[in-house]
């Protein structure tokens, strides 16, 4: 399984950017994709996920509203959607896959490489 993420850079405060993740090497029935974002010196932490079947989105509370998660299932890409972005957006964003849905670190079965993401004000 490979999943290659793609879309990373800098970009001012405000701004929109759209991360995307290629998923290959299985089919992915029954997962849960997303993303997870990890500071400098801290733990990887859960932003979003979409249910590969049904397409369901769970979002946690520090984007909700503002960053949009969504799935293309013809053609196995995940996207993140980043409108308003903030400083504290700054991070390195993961993309990954579970089996069965759910994704935490401990859940996670396969991880991308990682993209950066740099917000200046």
């Amino acid at each position: 399984v490979q999943l290659v993420e793609s879309g990373g850079r800098a970009v001012q405060a405000g701004d929109s950017l759209r991360l995307s993740c290629a998923a290959s090497g299985r089919t992915f029935t029954n997962f849960g994709l997303g993303w997870f974002r990890q500071f400098p010196g801290r733990e990887r932490e859960f932003v979003a996920a979409i249910t590969w079947n049904l397409g369901t989105p769970t979002y946690s509370d520090s984007v909700k509203g503002r960053f949009a998660i969504s799935r293309d299932k013809a053609n196995n890409m995940v996207y993140l959607q980043m409108n308003s972005l903030k400083l504290e957006d700054t991070a390195v964003y993961y993309c990954a896959a579970a089996r069965g849905g759910s994704l935490t670190p401990a859940t996670v079965h396969f991880w991308g490489q990682g993209t950066q993401v740099t917000v200046s004000s």
